[in-house]
């Protein structure tokens, strides 16, 4: 059975015989949707049981109303080591598909390397589980798309990880803005701190308790080094997009919903940064980019800028951080908004917010297309930084209409024999 397809799909696809590429992504799910009553408890399967799953693992054990069922991780070790957290007999797998596989999983947790988010995500839509999906949603555009189209196809609760939006303080500064209480709203300033730089070290055997094949996926075939697994991944455009995805999925993120952007993005983007001369990572170590949107209003994106986000005004400025706010002139922040204010999407906290949301079949406040146009603005400065290019962006249609050469950033090849379903 070729790598690419999981059994399921195999099977349905051999008994249509028909195995084009993508055909099985346009029949119904194949698990059919749980309706959960008030006592059921939600079972999940973990995919990736690194750093943030193992954090996500120690909040949904603290839950009566949830049940792992099962770890999967590349490297044995660690599926072990966190399915000894949960219980003596939880299962642990090697590939994602095999979990899948079960009747019995009402929802996954994914945090893998960002080049695996489209492809573990979509195969979950496809299996008819609900999805939470740490940030960045993708390593490319034109996988976002796809996996929109996917959570839609298939009527999936679909969670993107950028957990800021339920903290209150962000939620505040974005209807400070979004309101006028800072005046007219010019200009968003993001910081996000500049990318790392390493050494030379050399390539070096495998180790046995890691499936080296399968981490790299759909990317490039290249020697196992220490430096690009695991955390490292990020320095790596192979894997990743360096801080402009890291943690502009965070910011950029809240930029955008402050700005009302959601649905939306930028019209122009202009970009430049400097790159590691030396060592394995290849991401951007500073950069600068300016988008511009089309009401005029700009978000500049820098390593240079204060943490956190900046939204400034024609009558001051409201910064916000991840345990700090603070306004330009102090009043704004002790504003009460009035009842016919925008108010946003009010978050009982992250997680809550994704199983509530599993339960009512709503969209959840990081729903898989909110995520997807936050890390397209993210991409789409990597683009400008990376080419040196002026890229104008068509945020309907979803492409650069300045440049057609431009196009093919939006999308990877993917190493055979992955395929990015459509």
């Amino acid at each position: 059975m070729p790598k690419g397809i999981n059994r399921r799909d195999f099977l349905k696809r051999s008994a249509t015989g028909a195995l084009g590429a993508g055909l099985a992504f346009s029949l119904p799910a194949i698990v059919p949707q749980r309706a959960f009553g008030a006592s059921d408890r939600i079972r999940v399967g973990i995919i990736g049981a690194g750093g943030m799953n193992n954090a996500h693992v120690g909040w949904l054990l603290g839950r009566q109303d949830v049940e792992i069922v099962g770890v999967c991780d590349v490297d044995s070790e660690r599926a072990q080591q966190t399915a000894a957290r949960v219980s003596e007999d939880t299962p642990t797998y090697g590939d994602f598909r095999a979990l899948l596989d079960r009747d019995d999983i009402d929802a996954v947790w994914i945090a893998t390397p960002d080049h695996w988010h489209a492809l573990t995500s979509i195969y979950a839509c496809q299996a008819g589980k609900d999805v939470y999906c740490e940030k960045p949603l993708t390593l490319t555009i034109d996988e976002g798309k796809a996996m929109v189209k996917a959570a839609r196809r298939y009527g999936r609760v679909f969670q993107t990880g950028s957990q800021q939006r339920s903290d209150w303080n962000f939620r505040y500064a974005c209807e400070l803005a979004r309101n006028g209480y800072v005046g007219r709203l010019h200009t968003i300033h993001v910081g996000i701190g500049g990318g790392p730089t390493s050494t030379w070290q050399p390539d070096e055997p495998v180790p046995d308790n890691l499936d080296w094949d399968m981490w790299l996926g759909p990317a490039p075939e290249v020697p196992y080094n220490v430096q690009r697994c695991h955390y490292n991944f990020r320095w790596f455009y192979d894997y990743s997009g360096g801080k402009m995805t890291d943690w502009g999925a965070h910011h950029n993120d809240i930029g955008q919903w402050g700005h009302g952007m959601d649905g939306n993005g930028p019209v122009k983007i202009e970009g430049t940064g400097t790159f590691p001369t030396s060592g394995l990572y290849n991401t951007a170590v500073n950069f600068r980019v300016e988008y511009t949107y089309a009401d005029g209003i700009k978000m500049i994106c820098s390593d240079a800028n204060r943490h956190g986000v900046v939204f400034e005004g024609t009558d001051g400025e409201v910064h916000v951080d991840r345990g700090f706010l603070e306004s330009d002139p102090p009043e704004i922040i002790k504003t009460a908004l009035k009842p016919d204010d925008v108010h946003l999407y009010e978050s009982p906290g992250h997680h809550d917010d994704f199983l509530e949301c599993m339960r009512t079949r709503e969209r959840p406040i990081c729903d898989v297309e909110v995520g997807h146009r936050s890390v397209t603005v993210c991409h789409l400065g990597n683009i400008a930084i990376r080419t040196g290019k002026t890229v104008e962006w068509d945020p309907v249609a979803e492409r650069i209409t300045n440049d057609e050469s431009l196009n093919r950033w939006l999308s990877r090849p993917y190493r055979a024999p992955w395929v990015l379903p459509t």
